[in-house]
């Protein structure tokens, strides 16, 4: 049996219920510990706090996710709301952040308002005491740094990050975490980002149901995946693949204040 895992980002209840069934049943199989399961929008939050009701395993955040269009006050005020409610059972903020590829879509989309929005998010997590998981690559990272820098967040985990060095060591000197995604298997990008980013600041991810290239081509994207990702970092970071898998999970443990739980 291969060791623990946690995948600290996936959308799960974006998969049909069909899917659902089968990542929950091959978590034990797949020694998969937890699910960091977050949410998209209002319905999809109501729909993520449902599923973690039913299965101790999933731990849900509540959030919403920047490429898309902005929100109504009534549902940013209810989203905040549902995250007060249930800020005991809730394990992070998110997913939130600014809307990189939306706005590369469309170059004249208004970004203060985003940014507002995340202001809100950020400051949320800062009330509540807990983790923010963010959207932000790139340049927009610098100005969410700025954001979290403004309230003092101590947790901060950069989903999927992608970006330049500088300001990886500005994340790095605040301590702000990012997760590796199965596409470590193929991508150039991430895997420098692997080399250069601290393994003590780093978890593990799939942001499923996205789907993956390289060896996952045509697979419905799965937890399970995690394991090939600690085996490309043990590689590229020279470390022990028991060792690996050891720190990655212990980081997600600590970061989420999660005890994982007994099957």
């Amino acid at each position: 049996m291969k060791q623990a895992v946690i995948d600290a980002h996936i959308h799960l209840e974006m998969y049909s219920d069909q899917e659902q069934k089968k990542l929950l049943k091959d978590m034990k199989s797949g020694s998969i510990q937890a699910l960091i399961a977050v949410s998209n929008h209002l319905k999809s939050a109501y729909d993520t706090l449902d599923l973690a009701r039913e299965n101790e395993r999933i731990k849900p955040a509540v959030g919403f996710h920047p490429e898309q269009l902005l929100p109504s006050e009534e549902e940013i005020e209810e989203l905040l709301s549902l995250s007060e409610r249930f800020k005991l059972f809730i394990t992070a903020i998110g997913e939130v952040g600014l809307p990189y590829y939306l706005k590369k879509e469309d170059p004249q989309l208004a970004m203060e308002p985003y940014v507002t929005l995340l202001k809100r998010f950020i400051h949320q997590a800062a009330k509540l005491n807990k983790p923010v998981i963010l959207h932000a690559i790139y340049d927009q990272a610098d100005l969410v740094c700025d954001l979290l820098e403004q309230e003092s967040i101590a947790k901060a985990h950069f989903h999927w990050f992608k970006g330049k060095q500088s300001t990886m060591k500005r994340m790095i000197n605040n301590r702000y975490f990012i997760s590796i995604t199965p596409d470590c298997l193929y991508e150039r990008e991430i895997q420098n980002i692997i080399d250069f980013y601290p393994i003590e600041l780093m978890m593990v991810e799939t942001d499923g149901p996205w789907p993956f290239n390289g060896p996952f081509t045509d697979q419905l994207t799965h937890p399970a995946m995690i394991h090939s990702s600690i085996n490309q970092i043990s590689k590229i970071k020279q470390l022990p693949l028991e060792r690996t898998y050891s720190i990655l999970f212990n980081n997600t443990c600590r970061f989420y204040d999660l005890a994982p739980p007994s099957y």
